[in-house]
């Protein structure tokens, strides 16, 4: 008996532990309705805006309804509110692959609400349950370098000798999904790449901005502006940023280079920027 208990025991910290890592929202609707009301939209946006650095492994999404009407009806009615909440996440530019559940499951029962006020109950009840399970963290172990070559940082870059055509990539300006400004780190160090160009006088470049897009991750749509041109903005972002602190517009121009150049490896590293040398002054 000891040793089951210790077994149920073992199970159940199990479960604990995985449920803590959920995230959960709920949306709630009107009678009848399965459109989401305003302040609903307004609540899940914000829930979704603090999903961009989770590591998602499957989204949930189940809808219920109060206990007036027909069970059929209130099947179908669930579902359509559930539905409605994907849409949501669609357009959000959360992966449909991501969404592994999306189920109307009928009416809440009453007696597992924890209000007396049947009209508080059923306004409960009519609503739709999220569930975001990340990604288990795998920690890896690093191995010791036997022997390592510092990288020439941007500014670095920008100092030494360069070429016609010489791509250098901004490595540590990082982009917020969905969202054509950079983080306050990657504006630190933007600063410093700035005050290198404003030295470099000699060349011209054209600042190309991209978007990340694999099966886990879309941001190809502008947040701010709702406007299908995120590569381009990051671009112009840089290239305003640029021009603020001292360097020529002249010697610039930027330009959106979609999706088309993923690196293959960290989707945050596609949401990215670089430039491209188009011109090199002789030097006398």
């Amino acid at each position: 008996m000891n040793k089951l208990f210790k077994i149920i025991l073992i199970i159940l910290c199990f479960n604990i532990a995985s449920s803590q890592n959920k995230l959960t929202h709920d949306v709630y609707f009107d009678t009848d309705k399965y459109d989401v009301p305003p302040t609903e939209e307004n609540r899940l946006l914000l829930f979704i805006s603090t999903l961009t650095d989770v590591d998602i492994e499957s989204i949930s999404i189940y809808g219920f309804c109060d206990d007036i009407g027909a069970d059929d009806y209130n099947l179908k009615l669930s579902q359509q509110r559930a539905d409605a909440i994907k849409s949501i996440f669609s357009n959000n530019e959360i992966s449909e692959s991501l969404i592994t559940n999306v189920d109307g499951k009928g009416e809440v029962l009453l007696k597992i609400v924890n209000e007396k006020n049947l009209v508080k109950i059923r306004g409960l009840n009519r609503k739709v349950e999220i569930i975001v399970q990340p990604k288990p963290k795998v920690i890896v172990e690093e191995k010791p370098i036997a022997q390592t070559v510092k990288k020439k940082d941007v500014p670095e870059q920008i100092k030494s000798e360069l070429k016609v055509g010489d791509k250098i990539v901004f490595e540590n300006i990082l982009f917020k999904t969905g969202y054509a400004t950079v983080t306050p780190d990657s504006k630190k160090t933007l600063t410093s790449i700035a005050k290198a160009l404003v030295e470099r006088d000699d060349i011209y470049f054209t600042i190309q901005g991209h978007v990340c897009c694999t099966k886990f991750s879309r941001d190809a749509v502008d947040r701010k502006t709702k406007k299908r041109n995120l590569s381009e903005a990051r671009a112009k972002y840089v290239y305003n940023y640029f021009a603020k602190k001292g360097v020529d517009k002249k010697r610039m121009r930027y330009m959106g280079m979609r999706r088309k150049f993923p690196l293959g490896g960290d989707p945050k590293f596609d949401r990215r920027v670089e430039i491209l040398i188009t011109y090199v002054g002789n030097e006398n």
